[in-house]
């Protein structure tokens, strides 16, 4: 993968995960809404933390083109 094309989608994934914990997108899921005995607000954010991780490391660890 070219460095440019990286570094674009490194910058991309960054700006999506300041915007996915920022504070009014998090005030989405903070509710008493309970999952399989879970609290959906915990939940969705070690999820959306998973996420991101997968696709950094997917990115990361991509062959180049």
């Amino acid at each position: 993968m070219n460095e440019s094309l990286l570094s674009q989608r490194l910058l991309a994934l960054f700006a999506a995960a300041v915007l996915l914990f920022n504070f009014p997108l998090i005030a989405l899921w903070d509710s008493e809404i309970k999952w399989w005995g879970i609290p959906l607000f915990p939940l969705a954010m070690f999820t959306l933390w998973a996420l991101l991780i997968a696709l950094l490391a997917w990115l990361m660890e991509r062959q180049p083109d």
